[in-house]
């Protein structure tokens, strides 16, 4: 049987971080560019890393040069492990059940497809210990626009299985507008999840394939994925 493929978002799908992202971009730019200031009023959701640091540069009319970015992004990456040692970050409710139960079914191949830029996807993850569970992805470091990251995801995805997923057997998996319109872009099937910072009313407005309140209860969201009629639980 050809295998389902699973793209997973990472912020507000997998995890909650508790601010730990806010915080260490607001640690970066005290330390990298020693300024101090709000970064509240930029949305993070279902952005990618380099789009959100273009937007700080902007309000902060700092320079927007590669050099910048990568000085901002290791002073992020640095500040980000203490930062995720809050006691609001967490799993979501039903990944670790979901993720391990995809791991050992035959049937799926799994990665990341994800705003972070591959350091802090990592970091992330391996605070949870979810990294393991994921061989490859496509990240924020691929382009600074989310739609373009389907056609890295699918190409690593072949790359390590050695066989291609047509878009009617891969899932984008994902708490945002944003994560439905990068499925669509390839035309691939979304589940949207309300975990996140979008309800259920509004992720609907945006016809995903499937949508689901949590990933809690592992066999349906594992039926929904292997359906090829999935219907919302």
């Amino acid at each position: 049987m050809q295998k389902i493929l699973l793209l997973w978002d990472i912020d507000g799908t997998l995890i909650a971080s508790g601010g730990a992202g806010l915080t260490a971009l607001q640690a970066a730019l005290k330390n990298v560019f020693d300024l101090d200031g709000s970064l509240a009023d930029i949305d993070f959701a279902g952005r990618t890393d380099t789009w959100i640091m273009r937007e700080v540069f902007r309000k902060f009319s700092l320079p927007a040069t590669e050099a910048n970015f990568t000085r901002f992004f290791d002073g992020y990456l640095a500040a980000l492990p203490t930062a995720l040692r809050n006691p609001h970050a967490r799993v979501l409710p039903g990944v670790r059940e979901i993720l391990r139960a995809a791991t050992e079914h035959d049937v799926f191949a799994q990665g990341l497809l994800t705003g972070n830029r591959r350091g802090g996807a990592q970091a992330k993850l391996a605070h949870h210990g979810l990294w393991e569970h994921f061989a490859f992805g496509a990240f924020g470091d691929d382009s600074e626009q989310r739609n373009d990251l389907g056609p890295h995801a699918l190409r690593r995805a072949r790359e390590t299985h050695g066989t291609d997923f047509p878009a009617a057997r891969t899932w984008i998996i994902g708490d945002t507008p944003h994560d439905i319109a990068c499925g669509r872009a390839i035309g691939a099937r979304t589940l949207a999840v309300a975990t996140g910072g979008s309800t259920l009313e509004q992720l609907r407005a945006h016809a995903p394939d499937a949508l689901v309140e949590t990933l809690a209860d592992t066999a349906a969201v594992l039926a929904l994925l292997t359906s090829s009629h999935p219907r919302p639980l």
